[in-house]
């Protein structure tokens, strides 16, 4: 009888991960007017629905019922508490939901670095505690992306504290275990962990159970992160509009426009072109894509308007850009903000400021250097303009601070992790701020390579 009720388990909660899955693909192919993904999500409903009718017959009535019951239970809090993501104390909550539902005596959850949260077994009998870094085969796991087995037996052990060179082995820890990756996007960013207390209990079902919760965590998780890419990117938006949207550089441009219609008319009519110009693609650029060449006609225009104020002998500007970079799509304003950023802190009380734009492909990405000879900066405040906390930012970089932290979130939105933005200072030398945007080297850049 406890075999068959692990199998109307077993399908129920192959139904409730399928179920949840083509759900949330389903929503969200309509959320994005995407019809194939929502077509398939509807077949697969269907099949799913067909199939889990038909596996679960094999199962008494009143067993299948009380194991759709439980699970779809079990999936309805689970969902609750990893809408926030990985945390400890949501980790704990869902392993106390999961424990009842397998013969594990103990499970453990961990993000990518460390444990968060163990939940049933022996004290004695486990060996890692939350807090803990992860070990060595956990971290196999999020490498690899692929559920694993262990035995226990050796050093090496998942159970084998890492840092523990003085080991030895005393036969009390769980012997078997089962590993299961926490996957969002492709990347594992967690594990979740079964401990048995003989290796009689890990079957053929409870493997199959252990990467169903697997599946139905993952899906979970990728729901969360996109809930929370879409909050990021509100936010990422309207600080950019707040950034372009200067109130000092506003008033400041309409003084000196002010300034030149008494002594030079036709140079008040340009100024007040470029402006009107140079707004009017803020506006428009806030929230789309657009050619580099763009972005630097924009940052012409701001240098032109700030060169009115300051002297054109003030601010001396040069930009170089490899052949196709011009084309490359970019998000509105990632490079007019760091130029900017220098007429307004790197600038001396007097002499000119030398400002130099570069743009090269590095493989598959394309980099974007800002370089001027202005006041620079120590190495620890470089280091805080980046920091998400603006309170621990001097005063004097508070607003660099956003305007960059505004330009790096948005180079990972839109091109992926692996694009940054880098700073390099010396006091009194200058400063570069580098732009890697992965993978955006264009397509008659590839074909040289070829």
């Amino acid at each position: 009888m406890r075999r068959i009720a692990h199998r109307g388990t077993l399908a129920t909660v192959a139904i409730a991960v399928l179920t949840v899955a083509l759900i949330w693909l389903l929503v969200w192919g309509l959320i994005n007017a995407n019809l194939t993904a929502a077509v398939v999500a509807g077949a697969g409903l269907a099949v799913d629905i067909v199939i889990g009718g038909s596996v679960v017959l094999l199962v008494p009535e009143d067993l299948r019922s009380q194991a759709t019951e439980r699970m779809l239970r079990v999936s309805s809090s689970v969902l609750k508490h990893m809408n926030g993501g990985l945390t400890e104390e949501n980790c704990m909550a869902v392993g106390q939901l999961l424990l009842p539902e397998t013969t594990a005596a103990a499970i453990v959850m961990s993000d990518d670095h460390e444990y968060l949260a163990i939940v049933g077994g022996d004290e004695a009998r486990i060996r890692v505690r939350a807090g803990d870094r992860i070990d060595p085969s956990t971290a196999e796991v999020i490498s690899s992306g692929r559920m694993q087995t262990f035995s226990y037996g050796s050093k090496s052990d998942w159970l084998d504290a890492a840092d523990d060179e003085d080991y030895v082995p005393r036969g009390k820890e769980y012997p078997v275990g089962v590993i299961v990756p926490l996957v969002v996007q492709e990347h594992a960013v967690g594990t979740v962990a079964f401990l048995y207390n003989n290796g009689s209990m890990v079957d053929r079902t409870q493997l199959t159970i252990a990467r169903g919760f697997g599946e139905l965590l993952s899906t979970q998780l990728s729901a969360y992160e996109l809930d929370r890419q879409a909050e990021l990117t509100a936010r990422a938006e309207v600080k950019a509009l707040q950034a372009q949207i200067n109130p000092h550089f506003l008033f400041n441009t309409l003084n000196t426009i002010a300034a030149f219609t008494r002594t030079d008319p036709t140079k008040a009519r340009d100024l007040l072109r470029e402006f009107s110009a140079f707004y009017r693609r803020t506006l428009e650029s806030s929230q789309s894509l657009i050619p580099l060449s763009e972005e630097l006609e924009q940052t012409r225009r701001y240098l032109k308007i700030e060169k009115a104020r300051f002297g054109e002998d003030r601010i001396l500007e040069s930009e170089s850009v490899e052949p196709g970079c011009e084309k490359v799509m970019v998000p509105g304003f990632i490079v007019q903000p760091i130029v900017e950023n220098s007429v307004r802190h790197a600038m001396r009380d007097e002499g000119p400021l030398s400002i130099d734009i570069q743009v090269v492909t590095d493989g598959d990405d394309v980099l974007i250097a800002v370089a001027d000879d202005g006041l620079g900066m120590t190495e620890d405040v470089a280091d805080r303009l980046l920091e998400r906390s603006s309170q621990e930012s001097s005063k004097g970089a508070k607003g660099a601070g956003i305007a960059l932290r505004n330009v790096a979130e948005r180079l990972r939105r839109f091109y992926g992790g692996n694009s940054n933005l880098e700073i390099m200072s010396k006091v009194g030398e200058g400063t570069v701020v580098t732009l890697r945007l992965a993978n955006a080297a264009p397509k008659e850049h590839d074909a040289r390579i070829e």
